[in-house]
């Protein structure tokens, strides 16, 4: 069995949560989880990362969990944070993937950290917004009304955007209590992502995160909403590491124009887009699989290709 919960202080002073999963001794590699979200979110048979030789580490990012808040933070500021906690654990080199909101803070970290990060994964990641990468419109569009509601909070500021996220952490937890399948109900999801939320695995963490992710309140939440909307704090451009853009689409939460922004704008990335996955993509042990092949050996997943070798 994994450690749930570990805790150590950073150089800033704060308090960081994290959790270790798989073989100890295995090849380490840090696991961003979305928004919101917590260092719970992974997969539950941990005997899967044990088989595959990796270290999974999660942890609480900053206002999330049991990790301290860090206010005014942008994207780029995750790096600090990840580089602490590698510290930590002395991993001189790791690799690096992030799912949703968490797919920004890996791009931070291949960015600003290209001498730690081995390799990174942006799984579903949105892209900058503005004059940065996608204008307002082109930002939202095919977006579920959910998610165009939630960005119309955080644009309104964190005055309205902190009550409003109080008062729907407080609903996904009273639907979650009842059954975890139906934590985005009100989304008119893909058939895909409906199939991922009914997995009994997927309940299973659904049911442990959402409890553990607001414990202390949903500042993490907050913050990463109001960060989105502002400059990440480091242009993609300059990413100096192998990246994978992997994106859905069917996805209604990040539409595919994200994904196709940044497999056009990250440096040298390596790109895979599924026709028939959503937000959550498919077969989440072959997927697994196939990250730690990317992140430790450099072999992308089946049906990838360079955008740059493409436009030659």
């Amino acid at each position: 069995m994994g450690e749930p919960l570990r805790t150590f202080e950073t150089p800033g002073g704060r308090t960081l949560a994290y959790a270790i999963w798989g073989d100890p001794e295995g090849f380490p590699v840090l696991a961003l989880h979305g928004t919101p979200g917590c260092r719970f979110n992974r997969w539950p048979k941990e005997e899967v990362y044990a088989e595959l030789g990796v270290c999974w580490v999660t942890h609480d990012r900053a206002g999330y969990g049991r990790s301290d808040r860090n206010y005014g933070r942008n994207v780029a500021d995750e790096a600090a944070d990840v580089a602490a906690l590698a510290d930590e654990l002395g991993f001189d080199r790791f690799g690096l993937t992030g799912g949703s909101g968490g797919g920004p803070h890996v791009l931070a970290c291949a960015a600003l950290l290209p001498d730690r990060v081995v390799r990174g994964i942006c799984a579903v990641g949105v892209a900058p917004w503005g004059a940065a990468g996608l204008e307002r419109d082109e930002w939202l569009a095919g977006m579920d009304p959910e998610n165009v509601k939630e960005i119309e909070w955080a644009e309104a500021g964190e005055e309205v955007l902190t009550p409003e996220l109080e008062a729907e952490q407080k609903r996904v937890e009273e639907r979650v209590a009842v059954d975890p399948s139906n934590v985005l109900e009100g989304f008119e999801l893909s058939e895909s992502d409906r199939e991922q939320l009914a997995r009994p695995e997927a309940m299973q963490v659904i049911r442990e995160a959402t409890f553990e992710e607001a414990v202390n309140g949903v500042g993490g939440w907050v913050d990463d909403d109001l960060a989105f909307l502002q400059p990440w704090g480091f242009d993609v451009a300059e990413v100096a590491v192998p990246v994978l853009i992997k994106y859905g689409l069917t996805d209604v939460l990040v539409p595919p124009a994200h994904g196709e922004w940044l497999a056009a704008n990250v440096p040298g990335c390596i790109v895979h887009a599924d026709d028939t996955a959503g937000h959550l993509g498919t077969n989440p042990e072959e997927r697994i699989a196939e990250d730690v092949r990317w992140l430790s050996e450099g072999i992308a997943p089946e049906g990838s290709y360079s955008p740059a070798s493409a436009a030659r």
